[in-house]
């Protein structure tokens, strides 16, 4: 069985970081977040992943020359223009030449939910498309699907009030999908998966949802980001485990790294102290300087006496020595 996982968004909510690395490619846990996602459908039984891209194509096959992923072969399908998350897997399943049941997922989300067992529930029901549902505290910011008792979708609402909403599953960005579904997906204009087609689909009385209460994060916001990097270093994860320091980091005799990722190469110095962060590769923190809450982007540096707090550091800065950055991104999103 194939999968098309969505990877072509711009990662507004994480810039500065995504100004060069699209979110996908972000590490969690010293491994990029889309080699994650391709590692758990291996798990599955997946035997071929189809990149859907939009942004940045080229960092995406540099990341992987040889065209494996997880030890899953990769196909590139790069869209012409943004189309939307349908028009993506539609555009995506047509160039990859997939004319059977699928699977769909995002690639900045990270689960533990066992793909092939929804597979089986799709499959079991005669469904033409099937959701993954996971519980939430607060559903006003997802797609919000009611269902019956043998798992058919009554509705799909798309970000519904707190009050309002029916239930607190949501959708969890895991599909199942028949090419039916595909082939009435139009191909000259946008069209969004949650607000479109599943609608449609539920209109046909054939959209099922499956819930579970596995490990389930979406990524895109920077505490949202510190805490998945968190995760697997505490090891909540099923699969997914790490150490602190990447290959090749340092922290110097008499510095202080709680609770944080240190990225391959990066160098905490003397006195310096890194606390409840991600330091992504090759970061150099100068002695005395302190880290807290703060994600620091690629090749930068946090000068001796500097504090970094409640920050996001993007690729390659210089924080200058003493400076106070707390609350900041840099450089400015914009």
């Amino acid at each position: 069985m194939r999968a098309v996982v969505l990877v072509g968004g711009f990662g507004t909510r994480l810039r500065p970081l995504t100004f060069t690395t699209p979110k996908p490619l972000l590490p969690v846990g010293h491994v990029p977040i889309v080699e994650l996602v391709v590692g758990s459908l291996a798990r599955a039984g997946i035997t071929e992943a189809v990149l859907a891209i939009g942004f940045k194509p080229d960092v995406f096959r540099a990341a992987y020359p040889d065209g494996i992923c997880a030890g899953v072969p990769l196909v590139y399908a790069v869209e012409p223009e943004p189309l939307d998350t349908a028009g993506a897997i539609r555009f995506a399943a047509r160039h990859a030449g997939i004319d059977d049941t699928f699977v769909v997922v995002n690639g900045d989300i990270l689960t533990d939910l066992d793909v092939s067992s929804l597979v089986a529930f799709h499959r079991d029901r005669g469904a033409e498309a099937t959701i993954h549902l996971t519980p939430v505290e607060d559903p006003s910011a997802f797609g919000v699907v009611p269902t019956d008792e043998e798992g058919r979708v009554l509705a799909f609402i798309e970000k519904p009030t707190r009050e309002e909403a029916p239930t607190n599953l949501i959708n969890g960005g895991t599909y199942v999908i028949e090419p039916s579904v595909v082939d009435r997906i139009a191909s000259d204009r946008k069209v969004s998966i949650e607000r479109e087609t599943f609608p449609a689909v539920v209109e046909r009385a054939s959209l099922y949802a499956m819930a579970t209460d596995d490990y389930w994060l979406d990524t895109g916001r920077p505490e949202l980001y510190l805490q998945a990097n968190f995760d697997v270093l505490d090891g909540k994860r099923r699969h997914d485990r790490c150490e602190p320091l990447g290959v090749g980091a340092a922290a110097r005799p008499g510095s202080t790294v709680t609770h944080s990722v240190i990225g391959a190469g990066g160098v905490v110095a003397e006195g310096a102290a890194v606390v409840d962060s991600v330091l992504l590769s090759d970061v150099v923190v100068g002695s005395q300087a302190v880290v807290r809450s703060s994600v620091i982007g690629t090749s930068s540096v946090v000068g001796s006496g500097a504090l970094v707090q409640d920050a996001v550091i993007g690729d390659g800065v210089e924080v200058e020595a003493g400076a106070r950055l707390i609350g900041v991104r840099v450089p400015d999103p914009g």
